[in-house]
């Protein structure tokens, strides 16, 4: 089933699920960005609570990550089940969580180069790592970043209040990015902004990886650590450029399943914008001894409480 929804020289699909249906999907978005948002969160608690993470610059980059995910986590969740209850929403509150969704989106890629670049200073300027590496420098770096990640989405805000009447902001819409930022002009805005920024990171984890690769035939548990770090960081990398190409992997499959589109956008959307948000405490919350530790006893402890 499907409703249309028209405003001034637009129109877009909006397909409904039976209610059984939508009750099931909601319900597992849900608890998956329950569980994930509740170790994340411990993550951060553990972090605040303890000065050996919050005056390393390594630690701080890592939990600015990890909040990132919450961001991105809770807001495909709220957009998610609101779309599901009101199928619409209200245009400018679309777009307030789209700029906070891109924003964090983008801040991940960029957060991922800045690590790299931190772990190749560790191994490859030991001696240096302390001076260039400070806990002031890294909250400037991360304030930094969220410079940039603007860039990229307040042109879009600005054409749009430029452009669209006072009565397209009190409409609703399906809270997708092209059904509020339309202007043709956008679109290849920003393919060039994500492929520039991938580009760079890319490069930055391929310079940073074979340098410490080098500095790793001394056989150093520190160098080989920081080599695996860094494809982690490749990998989770691969796992962001997904969110770029979402719209691609569903249009493609609809094309051969045009009558699973609803079952298609719902398993892409989880394994693009869910799982992915896993990775950052598994890998790095388990990795790590001393976050590790910590861990596990705030773990125990909740655990115990219930």
């Amino acid at each position: 089933m499907s409703l249309s929804n028209n405003s001034k020289n637009f129109t877009t699909a909006v397909y409904r699920d039976t209610l059984s249906t939508a009750i099931i999907k909601n319900m597992t978005t849900v608890v998956l960005c329950i569980s994930i948002n509740y170790v994340n969160g411990i993550l951060v608690h553990t972090f605040r609570k303890h000065k050996v993470f919050s005056m390393n610059p390594r630690y701080i980059l890592y939990i600015h990550l990890v909040i990132n995910d919450i961001i991105l986590l809770t807001l495909f969740t709220l957009v998610q089940v609101l779309s599901y209850i009101m199928f619409t929403l209200n245009v400018s509150l679309c777009i307030v969580m789209l700029m906070i969704a891109v924003f964090a989106n983008l801040n991940n890629p960029l957060a991922l180069a800045v690590m790299s670049i931190e772990c190749y200073i560790a191994i490859c300027f030991p001696l240096h790592h302390s001076q260039i590496c400070t806990v002031r420098k890294t909250y400037a770096v991360i304030g930094l970043i969220w410079v940039i990640s603007s860039l990229s989405i307040l042109p879009d805000l600005f054409v749009a209040l430029t452009t669209e009447s006072m009565d397209f902001f009190r409409s609703r819409v399906f809270c997708l990015r092209e059904n509020v930022f339309r202007n043709p002009g956008l679109a290849k805005k920003r393919d060039v902004s994500n492929t520039v920024c991938l580009v760079i990171v890319w490069l930055t984890l391929f310079y940073t990886y074979f340098r410490i690769l080098f500095a790793a035939q001394a056989a150093t548990a520190d160098a080989k650590k920081a080599r695996n770090t860094v494809l982690l960081h490749g990998f989770q990398l691969l796992l962001c450029m997904l969110t770029y190409v979402f719209y691609f992997i569903i249009e493609g499959l609809t094309y051969f399943f045009p009558k699973g589109v609803l079952a298609i956008r719902f398993t892409i959307a989880i394994f693009v914008q869910v799982l992915p948000r896993l990775i950052s405490p598994v890998v790095y919350g388990l990795r790590d001894k001393t976050f590790r530790k910590y861990l596990k006893r705030y773990l125990l402890c909740a655990l115990c409480q219930h």
